[in-house]
């Protein structure tokens, strides 16, 4: 196993120190600068109803598609293609965490995962016509592409970030994310409703959008390149590729060691998976089974990007105050609220398809950024690229089932609200394991300091 040549927290003292630990943190805040336009103009906004009606119009009498001969329902192509994406991280992810934590070079491991995400993005501009084969296999490469990267991304917070600050640094970052996601969003709209007067067609405008978020995505993942820094490890072990799935192994059964941690990770896995899935099929719902256009959801989820902005901070506000585990749960609450109130929600009424966007903004961020700190103190020293590949299967790697819940739940019953509706058991069991585990003594028994507050 390796070991980091650092003090035990990763971080050192001194002036000089912290100030160029803040440089590292400013540097680490514009990677989620860079990804969140793919999370935001891709996933939430234009890919799913796009790739929607390109195999709608491939699809035969009965509306179903049939790629490698599968008949699918050609509404679930998109939530398949999620799941996919998501076997295909996670089959990926063991190999560079392990690789991560064993030659230390995180830098060029996150550099190759961002430019394929990146690539694959910007090859969606040649979506048209009825290449759905084409969108999906973009969508796998680019989803399963940010789940790798966010991998490395996510294992540099306790190297860069003393206990007490983690939940602010995992914050602002988030902030970082929802702002570009919003700035994006408004070029996006800009383009998509004036494009009579750009000379394009709508088909065009959306491609022009999804392939720019890839260019976006590419552009700023300089700066935290040029800023993040590798640490030194000590050599030694078998090669980190060959050695992945192994090493993986050897991770789950150094968490039997860790069974609270393993406890939060479970939890974690619940709960965002639901997190995950309404992110992801959210523009389906709203074009799909409410009737709303193009503009309307791209309006909705602006107003989610900005509102998560003041979500993610002021959630880690509140944590100071409340701790993160209850400030967490409390979150988890309001999600299911939103569920029910979208499966109510009536159909061509934007007004409150705005109300349950603004709801989401407040709590998204949040509750994501709190996740991600809060684990941060449950990893062993040494061991956070490994913990945080087991952590981003958690948060992007095992979140198939909800996609495939929602996707066979139409497949079979042909409703949208049908689907929306089963993925409130997620949170309810979610919040059910949250709540059970004792976190300062998960801490404590991780070898980390507790803070005063968590």
């Amino acid at each position: 196993m390796s070991a980091e040549t650092a003090e035990p927290t990763g971080l050192t003292t001194g002036s000089a120190d912290a100030a160029s630990r803040r440089r590292e943190q400013r540097g680490w805040y514009f990677y989620d600068f860079a990804c969140s336009v793919y999370s935001t103009s891709v996933l939430t906004v234009f890919l799913g109803p796009y790739l929607t009606s390109v195999a709608k119009a491939a699809a035969d009498a009965d509306g179903f598609v049939h790629p490698l001969g599968i008949p699918v329902r050609a509404g679930s192509l998109f939530a398949y293609a999620v799941s996919v994406s998501v076997v295909v991280a996670v089959i990926v992810m063991p190999v560079v965490g392990a690789a991560a934590d064993r030659t230390g070079r995180k830098k060029p491991l996150l550099a190759a995962a961002a430019y394929v995400g990146a690539a694959a993005t910007t090859g969606m501009f040649f979506l048209d016509g009825h290449r759905y084969l084409l969108g999906a296999f973009l969508l796998i490469v680019a989803n399963a592409s940010i789940s790798v990267s966010m991998v490395l991304y996510n294992a540099y917070l306790p190297q860069i970030a003393g206990p007490d600050e983690r939940d602010a640094v995992s914050s602002r970052g988030w902030a970082f994310g929802y702002t570009s996601g919003a700035l994006v969003l408004i070029l996006n709209l800009v383009l998509y409703t004036g494009h009579d007067s750009f000379g394009l067609s709508e088909s065009d405008a959306v491609r022009i959008c999804l392939a720019s978020a890839g260019v976006w995505w590419g552009a700023f993942t300089v700066i935290p390149l040029r800023r993040l820094r590798d640490r030194r490890v000590t050599p030694g072990g078998e090669g980190a590729v060959g050695s992945g799935w192994r090493q993986l192994t050897a991770t789950l059964r150094n968490m039997r060691r860790h069974p609270l941690t393993l406890s939060f990770l479970l939890a974690y896995l619940v709960y965002n998976d639901g997190v995950q899935t309404v992110i992801s099929q959210a523009s389906v719902y709203g074009s799909e089974e409410l009737g709303l256009d193009q503009t309307t959801l791209i309006t909705a989820v602006l107003l989610v990007q900005v509102l998560a902005v003041a979500g993610a901070l002021g959630m880690g506000r509140l944590a100071r105050v409340y701790g993160a585990k209850r400030t967490i749960l409390g979150s988890l609450v309001v999600w299911t609220l939103i569920l029910v109130a979208g499966y109510f929600l009536p159909a061509d009424s934007p007004v409150f398809f705005y109300v349950l966007a603004s709801a989401i903004g407040l709590v998204l961020g949040g509750s994501q950024a709190l996740s991600r700190s809060l684990f941060s103190h449950l990893v062993p020293h040494g061991k956070e690229a490994e913990y945080f590949s087991a952590y981003e299967m958690s948060d992007r790697g095992l979140s198939w089932l909800g996609p495939l819940v929602f996707g066979l739940a139409y497949q079979l019953t042909g409703s949208y609200r049908d689907a929306i509706i089963s993925l409130v058991i997620f949170f309810v069991v979610g919040s059910v394991l949250l709540a059970r585990v004792p976190i300062r003594q998960a801490v404590a028994a991780a070898g980390n300091p507790v803070p005063e507050r968590i």
